[in-house]
């Protein structure tokens, strides 16, 4: 049994990533900024608050626990994108401070900079729209500023190119830094099985130091 936190854990990935760890049985800590709008959500789960921007609020939450899960991801408006980057930053400079106590670090990524088999990268498609642009981008940045970061034990889980509430079927591939795409070129994950990927990393580490991708 692992004891994981959770920041995000109210979003469509982190609220699947705490059910998946918990029904592994995992010890689970959300944390929240509004502990309210998790009242109720499971008895097993504790709740605490938290905000990812800042680095002592990362160390508290991060005390005692083996992982530390961040699924801020930016889909939900532009104010949100913004906090993308920066909360990465935090949560590093949050995990220094503890030292060799620090948990490992896993962060949800993005789809946009994977390679695509024209060696492009999927934000070079044409035709995306600039919110979108806007979200792979700053996860973009976000993945650069943990390449330079040597002294965290840190994973970025990027998504396939369209991840979406669905069904656990538990079955999926796994690639580094090339986009996940069946025969006919679709790149897809469900929310359920993205969460499960993640916590089959929490369970049996392979991607530490690098980012992962994930696909049917």
């Amino acid at each position: 049994m692992a004891k994981i936190a959770v920041f995000g854990a109210n979003g469509t990935i982190g609220s699947r990533v705490v059910q998946e760890a918990l029904d592994r049985g995992h010890e689970v800590t959300a944390v929240v900024r509004d502990p309210a709008k998790l009242a109720g959500a499971d008895d097993r789960l504790r709740v605490t608050t938290g905000d990812v921007l800042s680095p002592e609020s990362v160390a508290e939450a991060a005390k005692g626990v083996d992982v530390l899960v961040s699924a801020v991801g930016g889909g939900d408006g532009p104010g949100h994108v913004a906090t993308v980057e920066p909360s990465v930053r935090a949560l590093v400079s949050g995990l220094r401070t503890l030292g060799e106590a620090a948990p490992r670090l896993i962060a949800v990524g993005g789809a946009g900079s994977l390679r695509t088999p024209d060696g492009k990268q999927v934000w070079d498609a044409e035709g995306l729209p600039d919110w979108l642009l806007m979200i792979m981008h700053a996860h973009g940045d976000a993945l650069e500023y943990l390449r330079t970061v040597e002294d965290v034990r840190w994973t970025s889980f990027s998504p396939a190119a369209t991840i979406e509430p669905g069904e656990r079927t538990g079955r999926y591939r796994t690639g580094v830094d090339d986009l996940i795409a069946d025969a006919g070129g679709d790149s897809r994950i469900s929310a359920e099985d993205y969460a499960a990927a993640l916590v089959d990393e929490i369970e049996n580490p392979r991607h530490v130091g690098e980012r992962f991708t994930v696909g049917y």
